[in-house]
């Protein structure tokens, strides 16, 4: 199986390049082999690669910039998913999306299905839609995986900015009313393989969501990263209406994930036991 990755340095590309499994190969494609603000150059660089299957594992995720830039984060997010599908449907490759969590409205208490309404809150949701949109009407065989709270070792997440706040200030005052299930980067990338090798195999692809557990709020999944860091810092409880941000975020992120187990037979992984390594693995390069 060769696998083509649009994204290089992003947290899920540098997980799937550690997590490659036997029998396969993957190309990561950089920003300067294959700019997702430049569709026609990512449909000509796949028109041209010898793969098997296509992941775009690269987005606009700043969530509170794309407020400012939401035509940028639509190229990024939609018109090159779109340019991508169309390309992998004149040479008949499968393709995989991840997406996320933001183009549901997050109503409710209960673990979202895949089908449950989009209804997006921000820019970042509504672009990320967009693409899926495209996607599905570009003609390619595809596989849609709607993920939340991705953390790991490296890159930019929640779990390196708690450990920031955390060496600076004895108290951190974090949301407590949103929920979701944090997910382990190396087990998405494990998760991304497994579906692009049913992909290859003839499975018949759709949109699934894949995402750790338990969920958790915001303000209990900091209390674990300091615990698990050792650092005695309190958590302060508080409202999302207490922290406001340019981009508003669903308050529900629970995906049902039963729909990807029974498909790929991929568990959700227990994010607990990933998070002690992506500690260490920050405050190391710290």
């Amino acid at each position: 199986m060769r696998v083509l990755v649009f994204g290089r340095t992003g947290q899920l590309a540098r997980a799937m390049a550690a997590a490659v499994p036997q029998g396969a190969s993957a190309l990561f494609l950089g920003r300067d082999e294959a700019d997702l603000s430049d569709p026609a150059a990512c449909a000509r660089r796949l028109a041209g690669a010898a793969c098997d299957v296509a992941v775009i594992a690269a987005a606009h995720t700043a969530v509170d910039h794309a407020e400012g830039e939401e035509a940028l984060a639509r190229r990024i997010n939609a018109e090159a998913p779109c340019a991508i599908g169309a390309a992998a449907a004149a040479r008949g490759l499968p393709v995989i999306l991840l997406s996320t969590d933001y183009v549901l409205a997050g109503e409710g208490s209960a673990p979202q299905p895949p089908d449950a309404p989009t209804a997006p809150l921000s820019a970042y949701g509504r672009t990320k839609l967009a693409g899926e949109v495209a996607l599905r009407a570009s003609g390619a065989r595809h596989l849609i995986v709607r993920t939340s709270w991705v953390f790991s070792g490296g890159g930019g997440n929640f779990v390196a900015s708690m450990l920031r706040a955390g060496a600076r200030q004895p108290v951190v005052r974090v949301v407590a009313d949103q929920t979701g299930g944090p997910t382990p980067a190396d087990a998405l990338a494990r998760a991304v393989f497994a579906g692009a090798r049913a992909l290859v195999a003839g499975h018949p692809g759709g949109t699934h969501h894949f995402a750790g557990a338990p969920d958790v709020t915001w303000a209990d999944f900091a209390r674990a990263i300091f615990a698990a860091a050792a650092m005695p810092v309190t958590v302060e409880e508080i409202a999302t209406a207490d922290y406001p941000t340019p981009a508003r975020r669903p308050p529900n992120s629970r995906l049902d994930c039963t729909g990807f187990e029974r498909a790929f037979g991929v568990v959700r992984p227990d994010w607990r036991a990933h998070l002690p390594a992506a500690v260490a693995a920050i405050r190391a390069a710290a």
